[in-house]
């Protein structure tokens, strides 16, 4: 998948590039998801963001109009993200978890999000969309 991720520092780079093993196209920038950095996402089919990017009504509607499909936070709030409004808008959202917030477990549950949307498939527990999916049941069952 192409995926752009904001707010990068520099020791999540190299954890997010050995988890990632060269399968999705990643762009890694340190700059902040903003209104003059939002133009970055053009293309790509997932934003990945860090607690620090406020993604409000406003700026989910210009990553929905860059073509954007889902979002993956680097961490287990969602307290920055309008979750209702990007349920509304046909976003998929997930998170990291995972028990494990070191930055090389964070970058592991990335990419694990990564391969399941690439593969059709639910993220289970990583799941934040709002909306009643039977596939997410379905995989949070097993």
């Amino acid at each position: 998948m192409k995926a752009i991720a904001y707010s990068i520092k520099p020791q999540e780079k190299e954890c997010l590039a050995v988890a990632n093993g060269k399968k999705h196209d990643l762009t890694l920038i340190s700059n902040e998801l903003n209104k003059w950095t939002v133009s970055y996402a053009q293309g790509k089919e997932v934003v990945i963001v860090s607690s620090y990017d406020i993604l409000d009504r406003e700026m989910l509607w210009e990553l929905k109009n860059a073509g954007v499909k889902n979002i993956i936070t680097r961490c287990k709030t969602t307290t920055h993200i309008d979750l209702k409004e990007a349920t509304r808008m046909g976003l998929k959202v997930a998170n990291a978890p995972d028990d494990d917030q070191s930055v090389a477990g964070i970058a592991k549950q990335t990419i694990r999000n990564l391969n399941a949307w690439e593969a059709g498939k639910c993220v289970g527990r990583a799941c934040c969309c709002q909306s009643d999916c039977s596939v997410a049941a379905e995989s949070n069952k097993s």
